[in-house]
């Protein structure tokens, strides 16, 4: 278990538009890009093995960078044959970005301040009242709309966290909904601002753009 102390000052980081990770959830990456690849090897090297995970503001991943993501830790990989990386990256904490620098790596490297964010380590968070039923109702017609297989099973077996986080990470919601998502306090303010997204794209109609 990472704790407090072992969050290193620097990230290295990469911009995914519209894709976001969060504590405790998982994302899978296929990484064939050379300076990424060159990334995962440097984190492969070290004791936290942690890549941070941010949204530019534009789908130019060259662009200007929104103000916070989330760190997640290589949980497993597997090199193909054809030099590419399969990770998996598990959540750890969310960081804000005090300043970025360039350095002699080919991918960008940033200094992150995690304080905002110091209850991600605290273990699984919780909510007072979840109306499973409900919930997954709401989640069935959002994936409609959008034609997407889900595996009911899991779900309703989840956690709530792993549920409300999971959900943040894959409903078609715009790029500011999603920062959005990512940056509240709680997981009791992520619940209640992810139903009231999915219930404005039940009632237009809509998947995939967000609020318009």
């Amino acid at each position: 278990m990472i704790k407090p102390a072992d969050l290193p000052d620097t990230l290295p980081l990469f911009p995914l538009y519209g894709a976001m990770l969060l504590p405790r959830a998982r994302m899978q990456l296929n990484v064939f890009e050379p300076r990424y690849l060159a990334m995962v090897e440097d984190v492969l090297k070290t004791r936290e093995r942690l890549i941070g995970i941010i949204q530019p503001l534009e789908e130019d991943a060259e662009g200007p960078l929104h103000k916070a993501g989330c760190a997640g830790r290589i949980s497993s990989f597997i090199e193909t044959d054809d030099g590419r990386y399969l990770i998996t990256l598990t959540g750890i904490s969310r960081f804000g970005i005090s300043g970025q620098f360039d350095g002699f790596t080919p991918y960008l490297r940033a200094k992150v301040d995690w304080g905002d964010f110091a209850r991600d380590l605290s273990g699984v968070e919780h909510v007072k009242e979840f109306d499973r039923d409900g919930f997954l109702k709401l989640m069935g017609c959002i994936f409609s709309l959008e034609d997407m297989d889900i595996d009911w099973e899991n779900l309703k077996r989840a956690e709530p966290e792993m549920l409300i986080n999971s959900l943040s990470m894959l409903a078609p919601f715009s790029v500011e909904e999603k920062q959005a998502l990512l940056e509240v306090e709680t997981l009791e303010e992520r619940r209640e601002m992810l139903v009231g997204l999915m219930e404005f794209v039940v009632q237009r109609g809509q998947s995939g753009r967000g609020i318009q």
